[in-house]
């Protein structure tokens, strides 16, 4: 889990709250610092120019799919309970919010009211919908716009990137170059030793803390995977020590994509009142088994 705890809103006890910071989560010690969606964009992010490779065109929709995921590992949503949904493939089945609250992350909060207001839909009409990937005029509302740059503002709020005025032939841009690179590399290095350790099998997960800690870990490796940014956590390896991490990942995408969760020698304790929710993670991470970046 990425180091440090973020206090994004702190509660004022003299002054009344209003309605819609009142029911943010506060200090909650088992939140990590940064988001899964953070995790992915940073470990895309150029050093020093402080932008996304220009060519990379999966990493929007895997952003997208981190949203649920992220929901998902907060209780927020969980798959619809109905009698027949085994029979239905994982990415087909609906989903619902399940706990409004706000997080304090604006993307996520966005996309629980889109939800919230919504009739149930599935998980791959979900991302679909907030990736703007529709024929549907009447549903191009639920669309998440500029989600890269608003991503990047907020690593740029917890300290972790600095903003930038750069010009680009007739152009200027913002860019989001590193500004801490403790951060940058203690992720770079959670990757590395979660798929080229020694020991090639994650840690068992048989406690609850250590399933959800388990589960994130192998959601961020996913959907880097996906999105074509993990290349960039292996530059340092060596030829022979990438195979066997893109081996590994292949592995984990395949075991972390059905229901239940599991292989990899793992033994997770999913808690039961969590199960709905955590099913929501194999159908976003089947939906990204079907990308090019992967299947191709």
């Amino acid at each position: 889990m990425s180091s440090g705890l973020t206090r994004r809103h702190v509660r004022q006890t003299s002054a009344p709250e209003d309605n819609d910071t009142a029911d943010i989560d506060l200090q909650d010690p088992t939140m990590p610092r940064l988001t899964l969606l953070e995790e992915v964009l940073l470990l895309g992010l150029k050093d020093e120019q402080g932008h996304l490779s220009f060519w990379n065109d999966h990493i929007s929709y895997v952003l997208r799919g981190c949203i649920l995921l992220e929901l998902s590992l907060r209780n927020r949503i969980a798959m619809v309970k109905q009698t027949n949904r085994r029979t239905t493939p994982l990415c087909d089945r609906h989903i619902q919010v399940i706990n409004d609250r706000n997080t304090g992350e604006m993307l996520l909060d966005e996309t629980l009211k889109l939800i919230k207001a919504s009739e149930p839909m599935s998980v791959q009409a979900w991302i679909d919908l907030l990736s703007g990937e529709t024929w549907n005029v009447l549903k191009l509302g639920y669309q998440l716009k500029q989600v890269r740059e608003r991503l990047a503002k907020g690593l740029v709020d917890k300290g972790i990137l600095r903003t930038e005025k750069r010009n680009f032939f007739l152009f200027d841009m913002a860019t989001h170059p590193l500004q801490d690179r403790a951060a940058k590399e203690g992720l770079m290095t959670r990757v590395c030793s979660s798929l080229v350790a020694r020991n090639t099998t994650l840690p068992s997960a048989n406690q609850p803390d250590q399933a959800v800690y388990l589960v994130r870990t192998v959601c961020m490796l996913c959907s880097a995977y996906a999105a074509n940014v993990l290349e960039n956590a292996l530059m340092c390896l060596d030829y022979e020590s990438r195979e066997k991490a893109y081996a590994k990942v292949d592995e984990l995408l395949a075991d972390f994509s059905v229901w239940p969760l599991g292989g990899s020698g793992t033994d997770l304790q999913i808690p039961a009142d969590k199960a709905l929710s955590m099913e929501i993670v194999p159908a976003v991470l089947s939906v990204f088994t079907k990308m090019d970046s992967i299947a191709s």
